[in-house]
């Protein structure tokens, strides 16, 4: 069965650590309280994952520091969607953003996670995946604090990478000005 709108967001384009995660979403009913995943509280964004789960068809992509590092980001980006697309059937695809990498059939919306349910849906799914993973990475690597930033650089992140290097999940083709030797 061919479904009407898919809704595709990501989350950790940004971060330094961890993974790329892209995220699907069909929404089989109406659900109340969908917005950006940014502009929810953490409690809401859990309750609402919960929710989308039981009441869609969404497919989840988590891509790895490692490949970000040696393919780059567009390409992370464009295999993810090219997953979704593979895996959930709907007329339309739209992506949250203002570019479709490369994959035909993608349409992009700026602002679409605030616009469009399926994309706020998506976005939830994303953030939720992610900040999830980075908490249980917290307990592999606890001197780097990932469950407060998330693997984000922050003024915190950044002394502690200065402190003890990188680690595994740590985007290492990542060029931080903080991180640069300088000559003074």
């Amino acid at each position: 069965m061919e479904m009407e709108i898919c809704g595709i967001d990501e989350a950790g384009r940004g971060p330094i650590a961890g993974p790329l995660v892209m995220a699907g979403c069909v929404l089989l009913k109406k659900i109340d309280g969908l917005n950006d995943s940014k502009k929810l509280s953490e409690k809401k964004r859990e309750e609402l994952f919960e929710i989308i789960k039981q009441n869609s068809i969404y497919h989840i992509v988590m891509i790895d520091n490692n490949t970000i590092d040696k393919k780059g980001l567009s390409f992370a980006i464009n295999y993810a969607l090219k997953e979704i697309k593979n895996k959930i059937k709907a007329k339309r695809y739209l992506f949250d953003g203002n570019s479709n990498f490369g994959v035909s059939g993608i349409e992009t919306i700026i602002k679409g996670d605030l616009k469009i349910k399926e994309i706020s849906a998506a976005s939830i799914l994303a953030k939720v995946t992610r900040d999830r993973f980075m908490i249980e990475m917290d307990k592999l690597y606890p001197k780097y604090n990932f469950k407060q930033h998330k693997g984000y650089i922050t003024k915190e992140h950044i002394e502690l990478i200065k402190k003890y290097g990188f680690c595994e999940i740590h985007r290492k083709s990542y060029k931080l000005k903080a991180l640069e030797p300088t000559l003074f």
